[in-house]
């Protein structure tokens, strides 16, 4: 496996310190909107850097939704961040917006009262079982955080790993060879770094 990876830049955000992890754990990676390029990737990855409905807009105009939808379904495939949120059906931010519908759930604000918002820093990880996604990384292990809305599942069989935050939220979520992380890994250090290592090593 040459671990070619085709991370895809949807016009929203600085998406270099992305590419740096993913090289730094030996992806053979390319950031692009190229068709055919995303096509040919043995895996894919969507980042997102902003608010949910510019990104779902950037996927529009680059002309690449469906074949995201298509692809998500055949090969590995990991949402980072807003890229994790664009896996479900729907997102509450600045008004109501589609997702790509992957995976059954909303994205909603944060609603406890007692907590700052957004949600920045690091916190822990608390895994809901095994998962070679999550292979050499402990329980209660730290990751940086930066996000104002959460995922909510409607199959909680689709949760990797929860994060306590005014109130459980899905962190990590998972299906077959798709997979969502809230966390930034090229800021979380070994722990962020480990979960790209991970997703690499799926067939």
């Amino acid at each position: 496996m040459t671990n070619h990876i085709a991370l895809i830049d949807h016009g929203v955000g600085n998406l270099r310190s992305v590419e740096k992890a993913l090289a730094a754990v030996g992806a053979n990676v390319v950031l692009t909107r190229e068709a055919d390029v995303i096509a040919a990737a043995e895996k894919i990855v969507l980042p997102g850097v902003g608010a949910f409905g510019d990104c779902m807009r950037g996927l529009h105009a680059s002309n690449l939704l469906q074949l995201i939808m298509q692809l998500a379904g055949e090969r590995p495939f990991l949402g980072i961040c807003v890229g994790m949120q664009m896996l479900f059906e729907s997102s509450d931010e600045m008004g109501s917006h589609p997702g790509l519908g992957l995976l059954p759930g909303v994205v909603t604000r944060f609603t406890a009262t007692d907590i700052r918002i957004p949600h920045t820093g690091w916190n822990q990880l608390e895994p809901t079982g095994d998962h070679p996604l999550l292979a050499g990384i402990p329980a209660g292990s730290y990751a940086y955080f930066n996000h104002s809305y959460c995922c909510a599942p409607k199959d909680s069989a689709d949760v990797l790993t929860y994060t306590d935050y005014g109130g459980r939220f899905a962190s990590v979520v998972g299906r077959g060879h798709m997979y969502g992380i809230q966390c930034h890994p090229e800021k979380s250090q070994q722990v962020g770094l480990q979960i790209l290592r991970n997703f690499l090593e799926q067939g």
